[in-house]
């Protein structure tokens, strides 16, 4: 009787253990595990549904069939016949860690290492009698592009953001991650006379009414110690110094509309003084200079039918140009009394301009099979013209700073997050008139040689959790 009700005991308690969850035995010590805490269980799960781990980037390989030198501009019969060069990249690799707070409270990171990153190392030279020696092992930057916290208000509608922003002036700046254009570098003319990816410490107000996304923003202003003929405000973000001078603000917009099905239309723009958002101070006779610089952009992504169409336009002017190109020049690293002054020796145009545009269609959406297994393969044409010296007294003297560039080449999606890229682009400019001129006449200008090259790229974007 009593071996029946031990059975009997022995089933049930099975029985309750199979509707529940399964217990097993250690085959070795015979001990029972103890069954998980569903409440820790719950709570890792809330944790990791707040969190967020992503990034994107991207690997190149190029041949470029032109000269490599630094001088081939100032001098271009010299260089016409010059070997092509070869280059292995990193553009970009950055890793995103976002995380939900609660009660609308969000915080977002990104690191990026540009070309590589930095490395950097001591080493003891023996060649050189044991001295210590700092060693550049590889180039490249390692920056924190993001760093933010965000509140939300009214389910999105309004959102204000402190710290560490993007600032999305320009298509290149608000849509950079690499499956958001066809080349295997970043479309080059915004890339060249705007920063990119622009990012700086300020506060954001942003949100989507509808069909409507805004944003409005108060930055630092750029410096225009740093602005050069070849890249205009290209680098006016940065600082050499532990921290960003802000002695002038400056404001930035952007507004994007999705009326149409598969259709964004953006506009952007910014203003704000340059000059004196450095440490030195200029002098009174610099009192009256402002280097106001505005910037107005227009953009477009259509996604339809199989095709996907993008386009842009920025315009900027800058005031005092002259004046500050005189300013640069006479406080730059190679004027004799200076000692160390990190910024630039160069003039500088009062307006640049870049106008860009690239179609591509997705051939495989034509192929029953491999549209339905998700994979794509877009053919693409795309145009660049971009000017760094567009309007300015030394205009002349920058010619080369005006290039058409032409890319063709195709972008092939495995799967959604990940693309490889091939493309052949052609660089050309637009050639002096030498009619009736010598080429020993002091007046003739040899033309600029054309900029062909082969790439091929394989990049990555998304989320991994």
């Amino acid at each position: 009787m009593r071996f029946r009700i031990l059975t009997l005991m022995m089933l049930m308690t099975v029985v309750a253990t199979a509707e529940g969850q399964a217990v097993t035995v250690d085959a070795v010590t015979g001990a029972t595990p103890q069954v998980p805490d569903t409440a820790e269980q719950k709570k890792k799960s809330r944790f990791l549904q707040r969190l967020r781990l992503g990034g994107y980037g991207e690997a190149v390989v190029a041949r470029n069939f032109y000269s490599q030198s630094f001088n081939r501009y100032n001098a271009p019969a010299r260089y016409k016949n010059d070997e092509s060069h070869g280059e292995f990249d990193l553009p970009h690799v950055t890793f995103n860690l976002g995380f939900d707070f609660g009660r609308g409270w969000t915080l977002g990171t990104e690191i990026e290492f540009e070309h590589g990153g930095n490395e950097t190392a001591v080493e003891i030279e023996a060649e050189e009698s044991g001295e210590y020696e700092a060693e550049t092992e590889k180039g490249g930057e390692v920056a924190i592009e993001q760093f933010w916290l965000n509140k939300e208000f009214l389910r999105g509608k309004l959102n204000v953001r402190a710290g560490e922003i993007i600032v999305p002036v320009g298509y290149s700046n608000a849509y950079h991650e690499p499956l958001n254009f066809f080349t295997c570098y970043r479309p080059e003319g915004e890339a060249t006379i705007l920063p990119n990816t622009w990012h700086q410490l300020g506060l954001s107000l942003w949100g989507r009414v509808k069909d409507w996304r805004y944003e409005v923003q108060l930055l630092s202003a750029l410096n225009s110690e740093s602005f050069t003929a070849e890249k205009f405000v290209h680098q006016g973000a940065t600082s050499p110094y532990e921290y960003k001078v802000a002695n002038c603000y400056a404001t930035a917009l952007r507004l994007d509309n999705y009326s149409l099905k598969g259709l964004r239309v953006g506009l952007s723009g910014y203003y704000g003084y340059t000059f004196r958002n450095s440490l030195k101070t200029p002098g009174a006779s610099y009192d009256d200079v402002k280097g106001a610089l505005g910037i107005i952009s227009g953009d477009f992504a259509l996604k339809r039918w199989n095709w996907i169409v993008r386009g842009g336009v920025v315009y900027a002017h800058l005031s005092d140009a002259d004046r500050i190109s005189a300013y640069n020049k006479a406080n730059s690293t190679h004027h004799k009394y200076q000692d160390g002054n990190p910024f630039h020796n160069t003039n500088i145009a009062s307006a640049a301009l870049a106008v860009s545009v690239e179609a591509g269609y997705d051939i495989f959406s034509q192929i029953h099979r491999l549209r339905q297994a998700g994979q794509r393969l877009y053919l693409f044409g795309r145009f660049d013209h971009y000017d760094s010296m567009y309007k300015g007294t030394y205009r002349q003297q920058y010619r080369y700073c005006a290039p058409f560039v032409t890319t063709v080449g195709i972008n092939y999606h495995p799967i959604p997050q990940i693309v490889v890229k091939g493309e052949y682009a052609y660089r050309a400019f637009r050639q002096p008139n030498n009619h009736g001129l010598h080429s020993d006449s002091p007046l003739y200008v040899a033309p600029y040689n054309n900029e062909p090259s082969l790439r091929l790229s394989i990049a990555f974007q998304g989320w991994f959790l």
